[in-house]
Parts: C-alpha cells; sequence; structure tokens
C-alpha cells in the first residue's frame, strides 16, 4: 500500500467536493461526505478489487453506500479511482445528472446501488454476500454505514442475519462521526459502545481511527475469522478538513456560497 498514494487521493476528493459543492449551485450534503473521505480513498486506491475496462466483471468486489447521504464523498473516490470521467462528475445535481443527492444504482459508473430511506444497504449487503457465498464465489461485499443510520431496526436484523449465516466475505464499516440529522447521536439515541454491541452479535470487530488512512488499510487487510462477518468501527469527525464545517451540523446539508468556498480552499491548499 502506498500511503503517501491514498493520501493525495483523499486530499484530490476533498478538493471535488468543494469544487462541485460550489459548482451546483444548490444545497449539498458536504458534512457527510467529507467524514468518510479517508474511508473511501483507502477502498478505492488499496482495497476494492475492481477492473476499470469491465465494470460489470463477476469476481468484482461490491460496495454499498447505505449513507447515501455521505454520496459526495462516494462520487468523489469514484471520480479520482478513475471509474467516472469528470464530465460525468460536474454534473452532480444538475437536471438529467445520473449523479444526484443519493446514489442510483448504475453498474457502468461503478454504483452498485441506489439509496434513498436509510437503513436499507446493510440488508442488500448481506444478500450479495450470501449470494456470492452459494455461487462460491470469491469476491467481497463492503457496505458503508452511518452511525445515526443504526438507529434503525432493519440494521440489526441484518447484523444478526450476518453472524446466522457466517458471512466471512461481508465488511461493514461504520462512520461514527457521533452526529446525524438533528444533532449529536448520543442525545437522538444513544446506541452505546458500538464494538460491544456488533461484538455481542457475533461479528469479528475493529476499531480505528477513521482518517488513519494506515489504520484503516491494516483493518481492512487484517485476515478474517472463518464464518464471522467482519464490521470496521471508523472514529470519524464530519466535516473532516475544512475547520468551520468540523463538527458543525449546519454542514450536515448547507450550500457553499463563493466567499465559504474560497475559505475552505485555503484550508484544503494545493492539491
Amino acid at each position: 500500500m502506498d500511503l503517501h498514494k491514498i493520501n493525495k487521493m483523499a486530499r484530490q476528493m476533498r478538493r471535488k467536493i468543494l469544487d462541485v459543492s460550489h459548482s451546483c449551485n444548490v444545497n449539498a450534503h458536504i458534512g457527510g461526505g467529507l467524514s468518510i473521505v479517508d474511508i473511501m480513498a483507502t477502498l478505492y486506491g488499496a482495497v476494492l478489487k475492481y477492473d476499470l475496462n469491465n465494470p460489470e466483471w463477476v469476481e468484482r468486489d461490491r460496495f454499498i453506500l447505505s449513507k447515501g447521504h455521505g454520496v459526495l464523498g462516494y462520487y468523489s473516490a469514484l471520480l479520482v479511482g478513475g471509474i467516472i470521467a469528470e464530465e460525468v462528475f460536474t454534473t452532480f445535481q444538475t437536471n438529467e445528472s445520473d449523479l444526484i443527492a443519493h446514489p442510483v444504482m448504475n453498474i457502468k459508473l461503478g454504483i452498485e446501488s441506489s439509496n434513498g430511506s436509510l437503513g436499507q444497504g446493510l440488508s442488500m449487503a448481506v444478500g450479495l454476500a450470501l449470494a456470492a457465498k452459494k455461487r462460491e464465489l470469491n469476491h467481497k461485499v463492503y457496505v458503508l454505514l452511518g452511525n445515526g443510520e443504526c438507529n434503525e431496526g432493519a440494521v440489526w436484523e441484518a447484523v444478526m442475519s450476518a453472524s446466522h449465516f457466517k458471512l466471512d466475505n461481508l465488511i461493514a464499516i461504520v462512520d461514527n462521526n457521533c452526529m446525524q440529522s438533528d444533532g449529536l447521536s448520543e442525545k437522538i439515541m444513544n446506541c452505546g459502545d458500538f464494538a460491544d454491541r456488533w461484538g455481542s452479535f457475533g461479528w469479528d470487530v475493529s476499531s480505528v481511527n477513521g482518517h488513519n488512512i494506515a489504520e484503516l488499510y491494516n483493518a481492512f487487510t487484517v485476515g478474517s475469522i472463518v464464518d464471522k462477518p467482519k464490521v470496521i468501527i471508523a472514529h470519524t469527525i464530519k466535516g473532516k478538513g475544512v475547520s468551520f464545517m468540523e463538527n458543525n451540523n449546519e454542514w450536515h446539508h448547507n450550500r457553499l456560497t463563493k466567499s465559504n468556498y474560497e475559505k475552505a480552499l485555503q484550508e484544503i491548499g494545493e492539491i
């Protein structure tokens, strides 16, 4: 793993998120997109198995963005990873674009699943992982959830199912930035210690700094425990990389004005 390469990829992604959030000229989910940048850069820069020339390759790893409002972190990874072109990326939230505020399944663009209501992605990932087992395929299924999304009961039904079916080809990541659209997660629905909770359902659990690429890479690549699904609890900061957005829930969904855009670019620095 080339740490310099992945760190550069993450910086490029943050810049692209700011660029397109400003140019689209409407409100966008910026904070939750920035919080997952380092996770997505590690996945698309060093972990996921895919073929740029054959997006429908049957043995490609599958990635599902369950926290759909983190979509800018997803689209920017697809761009910097070479899966979508700049001219596609810059259509974000414009008329007739394939890239809207939540992902819509489009395998040719590397988008494996649609997302609207939260709490559905893990169930789909369980189905894909179980199907791969039954078909004796060797790819893995990755799914990224938000910590607020884990308030949904459907998430825990899927957690139980994955353990029951011994899906050691399934890797979940929880973007644990401690916030959701309405405020601090612990005040809205306190889920306690995620590591203990997921572990109690029979998952192999790792807790990492979600902005430390070396830690993330090690968590993704360490050998899986046979018959156990894996979850990585990634401790992150909402709005990471832009000081006035960090831990500021005003930037969960907001419009990036010219003055704020220029201020943010100064913090991101040269790419």
